[in-house]
């Protein structure tokens, strides 16, 4: 019901972040958009008595239009989604306050429960052993306090959200606008779960990037929590310019897919993402339990090049322009690697729809 938390930024590695080749892609304009909107048939021109239309302009623009418009929706959708959620944020806890008499703040730090707002010295340390990749090799007297700053807000957000949900059953909100959903090729991706779950879950995705080894966690979770209610579907989106093994990577990966291990090879390459070579790739079947004659075959001859690209392409007209880039339901959730509470909590949004519309 409202727009996915993005974390601020920390001064130590980014706990948010993504693989970037340039600056984002303009998003369209509201100018921009008739002309994407117009049916095929819409004259635009004459040329004595012959005609020009908007199919011809489309068929000599391949897909840029539908990428031009595709952006303009998600940018308009993230604006209203935005707005909307503060007003009924704002709502809600304006009658709240009225109601009991306490400052928001007051409320969250009692939503927040006895373990209270402040992150414990074992929390902070075992956020620092977990992420090892995010704090740049620095000891952990160098990073505490960044740490636990972090924390302090992430269970600050997780205790308004808690209460915001609360607030919303018990005042009977309800949400009739539906956000812009983009629809993807699934047919020949890599995916866990049930093709007709209620959730589907999108991530563009590059062997080579930091921040998409860093989603490999959250998405376990999602897994494992949620199992079958939720369709996990990998994109290949590899961004050669800085990220030179990642497209020879991502034709491996579907090699592997082949042979029916596409996850515990995509495992195996985050887990150690300096082994991205061919020579290192075709190891890395080996060690896994694949057929090495028949990997080496499909790798060497480019079988999937053609796949990788049409996901890039495919990615390209969704807007993305780093990775990770996560679409749930088509729509895309804010902040390159985002924890599993956020991922959650848009998953959870989405079952409730799914739930109130069966």
């Amino acid at each position: 019901m409202r727009t996915t938390l993005v974390y601020g930024a920390l001064a130590l590695a980014t706990a948010l972040g993504a693989c970037r080749e340039s600056a984002a892609t303009p998003e369209g304009k509201p100018g921009q958009q008739s002309a994407a909107s117009e049916g095929p048939e819409t004259l635009l021109a004459t040329v004595g008595s012959e005609k020009v239309t908007m199919a011809d302009v489309e068929s000599r623009s391949g897909d840029e239009l539908g990428q031009l418009e595709a952006q303009y929706q998600l940018a308009k959708s993230r604006i209203v989604q935005a707005a909307l959620d503060t007003i009924l944020r704002e709502r809600t806890l304006t009658a709240e306050v009225k109601r009991s008499g306490k400052s928001v703040e007051e409320l969250v730090t009692v939503e927040a429960g006895p373990a209270g707002l402040t992150p414990t010295d074992d929390e902070v340390y075992a956020w620092y052993k977990a992420n090892p990749n995010r704090v740049g090799g620095r000891q952990i007297g160098q990073v505490r306090s960044q740490i636990a700053s972090m924390l302090r807000t992430q269970k600050q957000r997780a205790a308004e959200e808690k209460l915001l949900d609360r607030l919303n059953v018990e005042q009977k909100v309800s949400v009739a606008w539906e956000p812009y959903r983009l629809r993807f090729d699934l047919e020949n991706a890599p995916s866990l779960g049930k093709p007709n779950a209620p959730v589907t879950l999108v991530e563009f995705s590059d062997f080579q990037c930091p921040f998409c080894q860093a989603s490999v966690p959250a998405l376990k979770q999602v897994a494992q929590k949620y199992g079958d209610k939720v369709h996990i579907v990998y994109k290949q989106f590899p961004i050669q310019s800085i990220h030179a093994f990642a497209p020879k990577a991502a034709e491996a990966s579907l090699c592997a897919a082949d042979q029916s291990k596409f996850w515990e090879f995509h495992d195996a390459l985050f887990a150690d993402q300096k082994k991205l070579s061919v020579s290192d790739l075709k190891q890395t079947a080996r060690r896994i339990g694949l057929d090495g004659k028949k990997f080496d075959s499909c790798l060497d001859s480019g079988r999937y090049v053609e796949q990788v690209q049409n996901d890039q392409k495919e990615g390209k007209r969704a807007g993305v322009t780093g990775t990770p880039a996560i679409f749930v339901n088509g729509t895309i959730v804010e902040g390159g690697s985002v924890p599993f509470s956020v991922l959650e909590r848009v998953i959870d949004r989405e079952l409730a729809r799914a739930n109130a519309g069966s």
